[in-house]
């Protein structure tokens, strides 16, 4: 199907970034509208049902799963996350431009659901800077950063398959970059004449 907003997909390992560029995007952008996705696993920190995931059971989501309702879904550090099929293009429909939180198995399969998704990765400087940061961020046991940090490396050898790649060393940079992408895609040719499909019928442009 067609819509008239854009999917923005990002992708990165654990510690690279990705949720504090997604939210800094958010709150300048008011165009983009965050997927929030299902999850098996509990709540972090200040984390609250229906904002940052649905925290759901394994029951429920298997339920889910069951009915079809995932555009995609995948087991990650043990867990598992999907993404609503229903939510994504409800908003899409509406309009707005919706961008996805999810891991490259997930960034893949999205890619293969719709054809005209934008998906971005996320890289860190360096591993030691990751390791780092997944350290300061004081969430997670040596165990679970050690399983991060190898899961990294599956996930950062898949980067070839992703349209943008962003290198997290500044943040503000960072950010610069993936404002630039959202901006660009709006002004593509197939953007634009799902966006302004009037404005492209009113100049007789097929």
């Amino acid at each position: 199907m067609v819509y008239p907003g854009n999917l923005y997909v990002v992708a990165a390992p654990s510690g690279a970034g990705k949720s504090s560029l997604v939210r800094a995007l958010l709150e300048l952008d008011s165009r983009v509208q965050p997927s929030v996705s299902h999850t098996t696993r509990t709540p972090r920190g200040q984390e609250k049902h229906g904002r940052e995931y649905f925290f759901v059971s394994a029951q429920e989501f298997d339920a889910m799963v069951a009915a079809d309702a995932f555009v995609e879904w995948a087991h990650v550090h043990q867990q598992r996350y999907g993404t609503s099929r229903h939510a994504i293009e409800e908003r899409m429909n509406q309009g707005s431009d919706v961008i996805l939180e999810i891991d490259f198995q997930g960034a893949i399969q999205i890619k293969k659901l719709f054809s005209n998704a934008i998906s971005v990765f996320i890289l860190p400087p360096s591993w030691e800077e990751l390791r780092a940061r997944l350290e300061r961020r004081g969430e997670d046991s040596p165990e679970v950063i050690e399983l991060r940090l190898k899961n990294a490396q599956v996930e950062v050898a898949q980067v070839d398959k992703f349209d943008f790649v962003i290198i997290n060393e500044l943040f503000d940079r960072a950010l610069f970059d993936l404002k630039a992408i959202v901006h660009a895609q709006r002004l593509k040719f197939s953007a634009q004449r799902r966006a302004r499909a009037d404005t492209f019928a009113a100049l007789n442009i097929p």
